[in-house]
Parts: C-alpha cells; structure tokens; sequence
C-alpha cells in the first residue's frame, strides 16, 4: 500500500480511501465487515462515511469494523443533509445542526472523536462565519481532529478559508470533489483552489458511478441490479449521459489493447493528478474492492494521458454545457419575476 501526505494536516492516508455509502443497504453487514478487514490487513487506513449513508446504518458498521483499531484509522464522516422529512433544522449548516449531526455521528461510530469532519455540501441559507465558528469549537472540544469540505466551487472554498482566519479557525485540510474521466469539471477551479491553499484533494466516484466500468452501453436498457437499472438519483442526474457511454466504450477497447483493466485504469487516472491524495472508491461487492485495489500497479503513461485529453477536454465533462443539478449556479438572479 502507498500513502501520500494529505494537504497540510501532517496525516499520512492511503491512496484508495473505503467509501461505505453502500454499507447496510446494497452491501449486507457480514459483506461490508468483510471487506473492512480485508481492506485493513491491505495496508488502506482511509474510511469514508456520511450521517446519511443508508440512514446512518453505514456509520455503525464502521464503528464496529474499526473498534479494534480505532487510533490508526482516519475516519472520515459528513454533515448538511439530512433527511427527507420536511421538518426544519434536521438539514443545512447551522451550528444546531452540526452540533446534533456531530454528537449523532459519534453515537452510531461509537467512538469519541472523528479524524475527518466534512461539510457535505454548500448551504447558502447560513453564513459562513456561523459555519465555520461551529467547526471551530468543534475542534476545541475535541470532536473532531480536523475538517474538510466536500462539493465546494474554488471560490467558496477560498472564501472559507478566510472566514476561517478571520475568526482564528484552523483551515480545512481536505476538499472532496466528484472528479473522474467524464467529469473534469473540478479541475478548473476547486481542485487548483484546493491545491493553492494546501488542502488535500480526495475525489469521489472515480468511476462515474460504474459508467467507467464499461457494464454500459449506449442504447441499451441497464441491468435491473445496476444503479442505472434501480433508476438511482444521483446517476441520472450526473452521469447518465450518452457522451460518457460512448466514451467509456472508447476507453474499454483502448484498455484492452493496453492490456489492463478498464475499471482500475480510470482509478489509476485519477490518482495520477498530483493534486489527488487519494481516491475514495465504494464497492458494493467485495469482488468489486478486489477490482479497485489493481490500480495502484497501473502506471498512467503520457501516451494516456493525451489519449484521455482527446476525449475530455480538461476542465470540462464529456457533454458541453453539463451542470450538476445539484451546485446551485448563483451568477444570475433575473431580475424579472
């Protein structure tokens, strides 16, 4: 296992972090314990989870897969949704949330303080210096060792890190962007913001949410056991999109040639970014996880990198005009109503 230096924290992480959003739903308990040992006894000491991930079950099979060794994970979690329920305050990043979200996260992790605290995503209802106070007493009383943010535009990220030395918070240590093949948006401002401020960069869904592993194709129906096939949210609005479909067929027949597999290549792609740290990749299966741990002996070549560039533009997703639904675009406000 190799292990890069995350931003300025100091913390050594391994290059593949465990992603557990599957973990109590998709994955069973005996399977997601499984593949927490294994990934253990694999050198990975990076552990990623969220208070909503399967309602919170995913945070209390971590807790119980890591109690062993507590100290030596880095345990990373999140805050700022929440559920689906219409009642106020149980969402967004005002102190009382994150104060309940903290004392909750811990309770389910069993464990008395988190490596890693992240903000899941922007809240544009609550200042940022009401957000940023919070982390900060957080890490006064000992709950958390540091924080992140995750889903964050390069100027906020900015912007919170001078509210952060406006109020004498210790920096974010860490950005967590969606960033992959398909979608290379996150290299032209919140991964080169990250990198200018010293924060380490730890991508999500290096693989499109399986588009990059090639089980697609372009005009026909998805299996039924597939995110695609289950209609999952988060793929239709993201990564369900025909350019990515025919450009993962492109890059299939272009690693086959290569003589590697398709899945650890496009990981392997992303951890070739000086920028990345690590890459944060979700098995369902651990047939899966033994697939993701083969990219840490692919070596991305120049030859790859400009054959990647012929079919994404860096900067830029594989559909021209392509925005997450889910970044709220704040440039224009018409002024008619």
């Amino acid at each position: 296992m190799s292990y890069r230096t995350l931003g300025h924290s100091g913390l050594q992480v391994s290059t593949l972090t465990l992603g557990t959003m599957m973990f109590g739903e998709q994955t069973s308990t005996e399977d997601a314990l499984r593949i927490i040992d294994k990934a253990w006894d694999q050198g990975i000491n990076f552990i990623d989870t969220a208070d909503v991930y399967t309602q919170g079950r995913s945070e209390e099979i971590v807790g119980e897969a890591i109690a062993g060794n507590r100290h030596e994970w880095v345990v990373a979690s999140k805050v700022g949704f929440g559920p689906v329920d219409g009642l106020p305050n149980r969402s967004g990043l005002s102190r009382k949330h994150i104060f309940n979200g903290i004392d909750a996260s811990l309770t389910r992790l069993d464990t008395d303080y988190l490596d890693i605290y992240y903000l899941h995503r922007e809240d544009h209802n609550t200042p940022l210096h009401v957000t940023v106070s919070a982390m900060g007493d957080l890490i006064r009383q000992g709950k958390i060792r540091y924080w992140g943010l995750s889903n964050y535009r390069g100027w906020r990220i900015a912007e919170v890190i001078r509210v952060a030395e406006q109020l004498g918070v210790d920096r974010p240590v860490i950005s967590q962007p969606l960033y992959n093949i398909v979608n290379r948006q996150a290299e032209t401002e919140q991964i080169t913001a990250a990198n200018a401020y010293g924060l380490g960069v730890v991508p999500y869904s290096p693989l499109a949410r399986g588009v990059l592993s090639g089980k697609y194709a372009p005009d026909t129906r998805p299996d039924a056991n597939s995110r695609a096939g289950r209609q999952d949210k988060r793929i239709l609005e993201t990564e369900w999109r025909v350019e990515s479909l025919r450009i993962a067929q492109q890059i299939q027949a272009y690693t086959q040639q290569r003589g590697v597999g398709m899945v650890e290549f496009a990981i392997a792609w992303v951890l070739n970014n000086a920028a990345v740290t690590s890459a944060i990749v979700g098995p369902r299966t651990e047939e899966q996880w033994d697939a993701y741990t083969k990219a840490q002996d692919v070596k991305i070549s120049a030859e790859d990198e400009a054959f990647i560039d012929s079919l994404v533009t860096p900067g830029h997703a594989s559909t021209p005009g392509f925005n997450d639904v889910s970044h709220f675009v704040s440039g224009r406000t018409a002024l008619s109503r």
